[in-house]
């Protein structure tokens, strides 16, 4: 199938490894343009050579951005700006916060958490928002956690903080549709990628278990039996982006394998 992509151009956050880096090689793969970002500038120039040496000369520009901060943002948009020329997609990804019950974060916490998972959204998309209208159109993926379908223990800042980036998903489904801007959100189940890697690890150092062990747990609780990959997630955001989906907006799409037990 013709996903319709060749020759867009995409910023994907969070980029240099998981979830972000695979959404960055998939679109790379059919023909769009991708301007990449993380905070690490080795790992970031090193995300930029493999898409490369995968796709056979894929244009991709790697900027090192902490995209907790305002200045960040408008450094790597203002990059993208120069070297491609406008933006049609946007993959809005970040690191997680610490994991803890309520009780363990005060207003520093709080506020750092805000700024890392819900000013970053509000500022990618809000600094995409002219290129795309002015190209008559685009599509925005908002990539945010099962724990707006679940709460997730342990993991309050997240919890509480990806509520309102769905909030706005939906938002702003509503309001950019008249600007043929289509934004939708992606929700993973347990995804293997560094974060669930660094979980398990603390969790198997504080249970006594192996990690092997705890696997085996968590994928019994998932109807399809296993942990996902990053990739399977990433081409449900490929597929959000294509114009196979250019009817869908405002819609949450599960990569979970059937983890998630809500209805809706």
């Amino acid at each position: 199938m013709d996903l319709g992509l060749n020759g867009k151009v995409a910023m994907v956050g969070g980029a240099s490894k998981g979830i972000g880096f695979n959404v960055a090689r998939l679109l790379a793969k059919e023909g769009v343009s991708v301007a990449i970002s993380s905070r690490d500038e080795a790992a970031i120039q090193a995300a930029k050579r493999q898409i490369e040496a995968e796709t056979a000369g894929a244009r991709v520009l790697a900027t090192a951005a902490d995209l907790s901060k305002g200045d960040a943002i408008d450094g790597w948009l203002a990059a993208t700006m120069e070297e491609f020329g406008g933006v049609d997609l946007l993959f809005t990804n970040t690191g997680g916060p610490p994991g803890g019950v309520f009780n363990d974060f005060n207003d520093a916490d709080w506020q750092a958490g805000f700024d890392l998972l819900v000013m970053s959204v509000i500022r990618m998309t809000r600094g995409v928002y002219p290129s795309m209208r002015a190209r008559d159109g685009g599509a925005i993926v908002m990539s945010t956690s099962s724990s707006v379908k679940e709460p997730i223990p342990n993991l309050t800042l997240s919890t509480v903080l990806r509520a309102s980036v769905s909030a706005l998903a939906k938002t702003l489904a509503n309001e950019w549709a008249g600007d043929n801007i289509r934004v939708n959100q992606i929700v993973p189940g347990r995804i293997l990628t560094d974060r669930i890697r660094t979980m398990d690890q603390a969790r198997a150092e504080k249970s006594g278990q192996s990690i092997e062990e705890l696997r085996r747990q968590s994928e019994r609780t998932i109807p399809l039996g296993r942990i996902g990959d990053p990739e399977e997630y990433a081409s449900g955001a490929v597929f959000l982006f294509s114009e196979a989906a250019s009817y869908i907006t405002g819609a949450t799409l599960q990569v979970d394998g059937g983890l998630i037990r809500s209805v809706m």
